[in-house]
């Protein structure tokens, strides 16, 4: 069966699913120099969007008023903080759904009753481990940014803030390529920018219109590399890490140099990047590269 991608995607957002705003803050903020771009309350979640230099943004998503709709409380008590979901905006919101359905993915949570936000979810059964939004906005909303929002910023030695960082791409860990290529290539229309087999893996760089980009890494050959093999767990997939590039990473707190195994870094200065793991940051995986 021929796939034809929905077009005009867009690569909007990343979220990150939290337990509340406040704690996501110092790092994405005070540390990364992201600026409040939109948010606010919603029916059982809160969204807030943080931009970075280059203009992408990550999205620190809490649970909000949960006897409204508990599907994100549920997913913290199950899964804990961590990676939520990706975020497409399409121009017809009907016409991807119809698009995704003849390529054999069945979206879930269609509501088309606001037209300022239509939104439609592939569920991560079907989308490699990751929630996929599809989405189509009137336009791109903005807010004031919320009370006790932080405008301090880490500081050079010599007293001047470090400049805000930039929020480059999602590594999403797939257990096999072809379905990571058929739903970020075949349906969402990723464009191919690079790709390649390195220490038992083998990857794909893709972009959208727009500064975020995706990295596809998935086990490769005979002897598949174990960190990766590991970190899926028998997954479909799984976000492995975010990457950003920022000056002075070593001095982000809970920075450690990379692991000479790390997957998804093929191609990069292992020694110019730094990784901050789960475990401290809210359960999503950092990679920055110092610059």
């Amino acid at each position: 069966m021929t796939v034809h991608s929905i077009e005009g995607v867009v690569l909007d957002h990343v979220a990150h699913a939290v337990p509340g705003w406040r704690q996501a803050w110092p790092r994405y903020a005070v540390e990364l120099g992201a600026v409040w771009h939109s948010g606010g309350p919603g029916p059982g979640f809160a969204p807030g969007q943080l931009r970075f230099a280059n203009r992408a943004r990550i999205e620190v998503l809490k649970p909000y008023d949960p006897q409204v709709n508990d599907f994100l409380e549920r997913f913290l008590q199950r899964s804990g903080p961590g990676p939520h979901h990706l975020t497409f905006k399409v121009p017809d919101l009907e016409a991807a759904i119809a698009a995704a359905r003849r390529a054999g993915y069945e979206p879930v949570g269609i509501d088309l009753r606001d037209p300022e936000w239509m939104e439609a979810f592939i569920h991560p059964r079907q989308a490699t481990g990751v929630v996929v939004q599809l989405a189509q906005a009137l336009g791109d909303w903005t807010s004031p940014p919320p009370a006790g929002f932080p405008t301090e910023r880490r500081r050079r030695p010599g007293g001047d803030p470090v400049p805000a960082s930039s929020l480059q791409r999602v590594t999403h860990a797939v257990a096999d390529l072809r379905d990571g290529v058929g739903l970020f290539v075949g349906l969402l229309g990723g464009e191919v920018e690079d790709r390649g087999v390195h220490g038992g893996e083998e990857w794909i760089d893709l972009r959208w219109e727009g500064p975020l980009a995706v990295r596809l890494v998935a086990p490769h050959g005979r002897e598949p590399s174990p960190a990766l093999t590991a970190w899926l767990g028998g997954r479909t997939g799984r976000v492995h890490h975010v990457r950003f590039a920022a000056e002075a990473a070593a001095s982000l707190a809970g920075a450690r140099p990379v692991p000479t195994d790390l997957p998804g870094l093929a191609g990069c200065d292992v020694g110019r990047h730094w990784v901050i793991e789960p475990e401290d940051n809210l359960g999503l995986r950092l990679v920055v590269a110092d610059h």
